[in-house]
């Protein structure tokens, strides 16, 4: 059981009353507007205001409220008029079956279970988001709310790091739990993977218009997000940071520019870096010597050569049965003088830190085959949108910036997926949610206005009579 301090149990008790009236407050005004119910399972399930109540909010359900109220709301209510499932949906609900299956197989039955308590959760609730999603408002209300909700995670992270520095495994992220967004590697890549959406928001958001106080908190949070590889030290987080460097490239004019003044930025940031952040993003290049590089790739190793005697995966937290060896590799002496030294390693059940291997290994190549075409066919899509709309008319002129910083993230997300064990975050999934809600959206338009001119013709004879 958690313990407060003596003297706080009335602060824990004011917080926990906070949570229940905002909550309640949104269920409320979702009887008037259904969407809001949507938006309130995104709040609860990135944030999960569960984790830091201590009495009252634990006491129900709210998750299961909310999607329940979601779905029942929709059904009742919703315009289901031209409604259009993609593709991607039929991808994810085979994907849910193949887990469902890999699950019922497991080599670790009751472990298994814990986790598909939540990935089926995770990918029923992306199938069911982009039905949701028939205006452009939704598809901003729900991209806002995924933003905010992160939000409160990432500036306590922030203002965390600037006061204290932070610290590999130190940084304490609202709670003491190092698991979903709360855990470094992942919220650091997260944090990252949204910078795109956040500058969408500072040009073409309608909820917020973009004057001079919303474009503050804008590149606010975005210093706060890039604050986060930082306090975490994680160095996931660094590459993710490279990336969308190079990504944006894509869209600024003056290239020599942005080049010159992001290298200046850099430069001028490295004497403001803790010295534990810099020693350890050296590690990228001396991978050898540090125990936490090198066991991630002997794990790889063992998913690749257990794969091969078991195509179909071994379901979920399979690498509990791994045992690896490993050598760590260090130098020793001056520049003179340097030896080689070898210092054996024996770890066991070690997690996979690896988004591919972890569907590999526990979801073997269907499911991992299953995996990819979800996430790459996303931004094939997405690509397809940007050159589409590219030069569109005034009021579409949103779609494209989306299109591209949808895929942006998309993009960041798959590079990070490569060291953390993301594959199945509910997180990323409400992103592609949110793809294939745009996706549908523009197709939708495309075709009423084909239609368009079919009725004019159709209704000329009735006029001229």
């Amino acid at each position: 059981m958690m313990r407060t301090r003596p003297g706080a149990d009335g602060a824990v008790r004011v917080r926990d009353i906070g949570f229940i009236a905002f909550l309640a407050t949104i269920f409320l005004l979702g009887f008037r507007r259904p969407f809001l119910f949507v938006l309130v399972y995104v709040y609860i399930d990135v944030v999960s205001p569960q984790r830091m109540s201590y009495f009252l909010l634990n006491a129900f359900p709210i998750s299961a409220m909310a999607v329940g109220f979601a779905v029942l709301t929709w059904l009742a209510f919703d315009d289901k008029k031209d409604m259009r499932v993609a593709p991607r949906q039929g991808l994810m609900l085979a994907l849910l079956a193949w887990c469902w299956w890999t699950t019922r197989n497991a080599d670790f039955p009751l472990e298994a279970l814990d986790k598909w308590d939540w990935v089926w959760k995770a990918l029923a609730f992306a199938i069911f988001l982009p039905l949701t999603l028939r205006t452009k408002l939704r598809i901003e209300g729900l991209l806002l709310f995924m933003l905010l909700s992160v939000a409160t995670i990432i500036i306590v992270g922030g203002v965390k790091t600037v006061l204290s520095g932070g610290g590999y495994g130190e940084l304490n992220l609202l709670v003491s739990n190092n698991s979903g967004l709360f855990e470094g590697s992942i919220i650091s890549a997260v944090s990252i993977c949204i910078i795109p959406l956040i500058l969408w928001f500072t040009r073409h958001g309608t909820i917020f218009p973009p004057d001079w106080r919303v474009k503050l908190f804008c590149y606010a949070l975005i210093f706060a997000c890039l604050l986060m590889p930082v306090g975490t030290q994680a160095r996931t987080g660094l590459l993710c940071v490279g990336l969308l460097a190079v990504l944006m490239l894509r869209d600024v004019k003056r290239r020599m520019a942005y080049i010159a003044t992001a290298s200046l930025l850099a430069l001028v940031a490295i004497p403001f870096l803790p010295s534990s952040f810099t020693e350890r993003m050296g590690t990228i290049r001396t991978y050898k010597s540090d125990a936490s590089a090198s066991t991630r790739i002997e794990v790889w190793k063992w998913t690749w050569n257990y794969v091969k005697d078991n195509p179909m995966g071994g379901g979920f937290e399979a690498y509990r049965q791994n045992r690896i060896k490993y050598d760590t590799v260090d130098t020793v002496g001056d520049s003179n003088n340097l030896t080689i030294v070898r210092t054996p390693e024996i770890d066991k059940a070690r997690a996979y830190h690896s988004a591919y291997f972890e569907m590999l290994g526990e979801q073997g190549w269907p499911g991992f085959a299953l995996w990819l075409m979800i996430h790459l066919s996303g931004i094939v899509r997405m690509e397809v949108l940007r050159r589409r709309y590219m030069k569109a008319p005034p009021d579409k002129a949103w779609i494209a910036p989306l299109a591209t910083a949808l895929q942006h993230a998309h993009m960041i997300y798959l590079l990070g997926a490569t060291f953390v064990g993301i594959a199945l975050n509910p997180f990323v999934y409400m992103l592609v949610g949110a793809q294939i809600g745009l996706d549908t959206y523009v197709g939708r338009k495309r075709a009423e206005e084909g239609l368009k001119p079919m009725q004019k013709k159709r209704t000329a004879p009735a006029v001229a009579v």
